[in-house]
Parts: C-alpha cells; sequence; structure tokens
C-alpha cells in the first residue's frame, strides 16, 4: 500500500514552513496541495486500472481504504466508475510529470490545469446553433462569448431540448472546420442526437466519427468579470503552447473536431468548469 503523503512532508521536501509552502503552491498550481495530491493519485490509479490491475487492488495501494471510497472519488473526478472508464480510456503509461512553471505562466489567463485524460469515444451527431467565425486576429475570442451571451438571454438551451431531442443533457461548444482557409471555422452551440431525422431544417447538423481525445478539465473559475472566459480561454493556451509540443501527441487531422463539454458542473455562477475535448494520434517518429 503506498504510504500516506501529508503536507508537512511535501513542505518539509521543499524546504518551506507549512503555511508559507501552503501559500507557494497554490500560487503556482492554482488548488490546494492535497487537492492536487488527490488528482494525482487518481491519475496514476487510472493508469493502473488500463494495465488490468482489480479495482480492489488499485484501491488499496493508492491509499483509499476501501473500493466503495475509492470508487466515489473516481467518479465524482471522471464522471465514470473505473470499470466504465477503463473501457474508454486509452492505455499511455505513466502520467507525464507536470510543469508548474507552466502552470504559472497560464495562471495569468486563468489557465491551470492538470494533465489530460486520454479516452476514446465513438462516433457521434449533434446538432444546434451555427456561428460562422474566424481565429484571424483574435476574432473568435470576441464573437465566441457574445454568441454565448446571445443563447443564454435567448433560452437556447430549452429550444435545442425541445426541437432536437438530444441524448445528453450537456451542452456543447464545438469547432468545425469552415470552406475557406484554415482560419475561419463554425463555432457549433449543441447537444448530441440519435439521428437527424426530427431535427429542423434551420439547425446545424454535423457528424464527429470515432476518435481519441485528449480532455482537459478547465480550474475552477466564477463567471463575474469573465473570470470563467478567461479559463477557458488559458486553458486552451495551455493546450496548445505547453501541452502538446511535450506530450508525444499531436492534433488528429482526420477528425478535425474538438470541443467543450458544458455538464452540470457548470450551472451556476461560481467554481464552475468545463471538459475540452482534443482529437488526438500519436506522434509519428
Amino acid at each position: 500500500m503506498e504510504s500516506q503523503i501529508l503536507l508537512r512532508d511535501c513542505a518539509e521536501a521543499a524546504g518551506f514552513s507549512i503555511f508559507h509552502y501552503y501559500r507557494v503552491f497554490g500560487s503556482y498550481v492554482g488548488m490546494p496541495v492535497m487537492e492536487y495530491v488527490r488528482k494525482r493519485k487518481l491519475a496514476h490509479a487510472l493508469s493502473d486500472l488500463v494495465k488490468g490491475q482489480r479495482v480492489i487492488d488499485v484501491a488499496l495501494d493508492f491509499g483509499f481504504g476501501s473500493e466503495r471510497a475509492f470508487s466515489r472519488t473516481f467518479k465524482n473526478e471522471y464522471g465514470y466508475s473505473p470499470g466504465r472508464y477503463r473501457k474508454l480510456i486509452d492505455s499511455s503509461g505513466i502520467p507525464v510529470k507536470l510543469s508548474l512553471e507552466a502552470f504559472k505562466q497560464n495562471n495569468i489567463d486563468g489557465g491551470v490545469v492538470m494533465e489530460p485524460r486520454i479516452i476514446r469515444k465513438p462516433a457521434f451527431k449533434v446538432a444546434g446553433f451555427e456561428l460562422k467565425t474566424t481565429n484571424k486576429n483574435g476574432v473568435n475570442r470576441q464573437t465566441i462569448p457574445a454568441f454565448w451571451d446571445k443563447y443564454i438571454k435567448e433560452n437556447g438551451r430549452q429550444k435545442l431540448v425541445d426541437n432536437i431531442r438530444p441524448t445528453s443533457p450537456a451542452e456543447l461548444g464545438m469547432c468545425f472546420p469552415g470552406d475557406t482557409g484554415v482560419e475561419n471555422f463554425s463555432y457549433v452551440i449543441g447537444m448530441e442526437v440519435a439521428d437527424f431525422k426530427d431535427v429542423p431544417k434551420e439547425y446545424f447538423k454535423g457528424e464527429v466519427p470515432a476518435a481519441t481525445f485528449a480532455v482537459f478539465t478547465t480550474p475552477p473559475a466564477n463567471r463575474e468579470n469573465g473570470e470563467f472566459v478567461k479559463a477557458i480561454h488559458g486553458t486552451w493556451d495551455y493546450i496548445y503552447q505547453a501541452w502538446f509540443p511535450n506530450s508525444g501527441y499531436e492534433f488528429d487531422g482526420e477528425v478535425k473536431v474538438d470541443f467543450e463539454r458544458y455538464d452540470e458542473r457548470s450551472a451556476g455562477d461560481e467554481k464552475i468548469q468545463i471538459d475540452i475535448y482534443i482529437p488526438v494520434i500519436k506522434r509519428r517518429a
């Protein structure tokens, strides 16, 4: 069984008092020390699950005391039971070490994130509202938040539920390639659907093939003063500026569709989060 990791031991190893270490760590990583430890334990536990170890053995190895306690914590973090997630996850070995300096740099923009989960997602269909935009000169960073504001003010969620019969309550913010120029794309706010037969013709309809996705979770942020939007932008910056160059993965150009998933964690106004899905393939040698 793994020995218990204590705050005082971490502080001593870093050469700080407990109070100072707690403050410094929080400043760099954007979360309390022990929350970070819990997330890292779960990441390594997930790696062992993928290798075929029994759930009870993994739970005890990482100090959770019981399979039930581990499964509850695991599901709260990843949204699935350990057994279900094992069927989705891509076997990627030991979770990579994290760059706290990269965390610090991206924290300026609200984007301190953990390393992603790598999962295999089946093909799915989506229907929703479309915005044609461009990332040239950062235009999309103004148009997309405005699009969401309009969607919320006009009760867009209820319109989707009433008109497209979604198979999941989660809302998706998706980037589909445009017809002209690599900088142009369609941003779609939509939901997953079983098929398009009952979807009104004025709605966007798109399909995403089965693919491997790197799934990033944005740091908790409040809506006030645009902090939530900053957290999303910062996480995207982290993905392309810090994670991709050192990850061993590259963007899957065959899939071409990345998206944000808004579930119950994005409800309310405080400490809200979303997941960002990026299609990836192992980098070619």
